[in-house]
């Protein structure tokens, strides 16, 4: 049985949490969409680069990501106003700031995604809602370290026009 007893059998329980991660990442793809621009100008303790990142190098060179990241499907521009990330809008001063702000929009989603999952517990028997965390990372990581990495790239870019 499952944390609140819910008598959802595997099988069932599979199908609802399809169902729910289908919900879940429409709903937070749509609320990130409606994100006000001050919310995502700046980096905050979530989005902000850190110094073991190496301005973002480190994804490069330990995980490779040039290799796999537009196997990635993009999907922001699904809502009305959205930007898709595939491509950069420009390489002006301004359309870099905008795009960093897009890669810090889709890194919020994507957290917002990846938290949701110890919510499958609640129907889910403990190993199919432990399977269900795992998915959650293992689909939502690799957006988040794409995102984080273009976002460091133009910071590097932008400091390096400063001076």
């Amino acid at each position: 049985m499952n944390a609140l007893d819910l008598p959802l059998d595997p099988g069932w329980a599979v199908a609802v949490s399809t169902v729910m991660w289908t919900v879940i990442g429409l709903a937070t793809g749509f609320v990130g969409s409606r994100l006000p621009d001050a919310a995502i100008d700046h980096d905050t303790w979530l989005t902000r680069i850190r110094d073991v990142e190496d301005h973002g190098r480190i994804y490069q060179r330990r995980l490779r990501l040039n290799r796999w990241k537009d196997l990635l499907p993009e999907a922001g521009a699904l809502f009305p106003g959205g930007t898709s990330k595939r491509h950069l809008p420009g390489r002006d001063d301004r359309s870099l700031i905008r795009f960093a702000m897009e890669t810090r929009r889709a890194e919020l989603v994507h957290w917002a995604n990846l938290v949701a999952g110890p919510i499958f517990f609640i129907w889910c028997p403990p190993g199919l809602g432990a399977a269900m965390v795992s998915f959650g990372i293992a689909a939502h990581l690799p957006f988040i370290v794409v995102q984080r990495s273009n976002r460091a790239q133009i910071e590097r870019i932008l400091d390096a026009r400063r001076t």
